[in-house]
């Protein structure tokens, strides 16, 4: 095994270059996890939230993905207190334009006000002056989408926001958004089990937007004793989960999966997906796997 496999796994899923200038590695870690019961409230354990983090580094990761609304206003400032001062490499994308209720309780708000004060908010947050990837959470159906998008173009014209990605949008929204200013990536919903969401994927990959899957180990009856991922799983001496990032990076060279976890051995465990090689047969069985 190489020292990449051994001891730095995330490294050999690759590279993608967010916006053609923000080069990270393609299997990242989701913060979301890390909050309390329904994304609400602060970690069990926060220093063991904080080596999660410090961990992921370790192992090869350097995409980070976190929102405003977790916690809320929790992972962000998990990010800062395990890797501020940041490496050079580190890429952080955060969220804006959900608010929160309460547990499980999720409102999208695209008012440009409200989305200025929480990208000002998720700078001191993280202890930045730019955000590398700032992604409008939700399109809210009651503020026009040139508005809000409109509104994060501006930030991004003053130097706050790197890149501005977009998360559980159709192609039509991308491209309206498109017309006000640079979209780079898109988020939305997408696993071996539901790819409602593939027409976006392949029209991001064809117009070289990154594809980031939330949501991404959801292996669900593929689990099972006599599933195709499961004995595929014994063959290559790995886990169903670890298929399941195998594939999803196989599946196209604009997918950035981010699974989450906030432990540190399930974190171990996701990562070495990476290091698994799906031949072309064995991709299709498990595409095929579900219809």
């Amino acid at each position: 095994m190489t020292d990449t496999t051994t001891n730095r796994p995330a490294a050999a899923s690759g590279t993608f270059s967010i916006g053609g200038d923000l080069p990270t590695t393609r299997l990242g870690y989701g913060t979301m996890q890390l909050t309390g019961p329904g994304v609400w409230g602060e970690p069990s354990d926060r220093d063991v939230a904080v080596r999660v983090i410090r961990r992921a580094v370790e192992l090869g990761v350097t995409f980070f993905d976190s929102a405003d609304a977790y916690g809320p206003a929790v992972t962000d400032g998990l990010l800062r207190e395990a890797l501020h001062p940041y490496a050079d490499d580190i890429v952080i994308a955060t969220k804006v334009g959900n608010t929160r209720q309460g547990p499980d309780q999720w409102t999208p708000l695209g008012i440009p006000a409200y989305l200025r004060q929480q990208v000002e908010m998720n700078l001191r947050h993280l202890d930045v002056d730019r955000i590398d990837l700032l992604q409008l959470h939700r399109i809210d159906p009651n503020v026009p989408l040139e508005d809000q998008v409109g509104e994060l173009g501006a930030l991004r014209d003053e130097g706050k926001i790197r890149h501005i990605g977009l998360s559980e949008v159709s192609i039509d929204e991308v491209k309206a958004a498109q017309a006000v200013a640079p979209i780079v990536s898109v988020q939305n919903l997408f696993n071996l089990t539901d790819r409602s969401a593939e027409p976006l994927l392949d029209w991001a990959t064809e117009n070289g937007l990154a594809f980031i899957p939330w949501f991404p180990l959801a292996t669900g009856g593929l689990t099972g004793s006599d599933s195709p991922l499961t004995k595929l799983a014994e063959q290559h001496e790995a886990t169903p989960a670890q298929l399941a990032l195998a594939w999803l990076l196989k599946r196209s060279p604009a997918m950035l999966p981010i699974p989450g976890t906030s432990s540190i051995a399930h974190l171990e465990d996701n990562l070495v997906g990476a290091t698994i090689e799906l031949t072309d047969a064995e991709f299709d069985a498990l595409t095929d796997a579900v219809s």
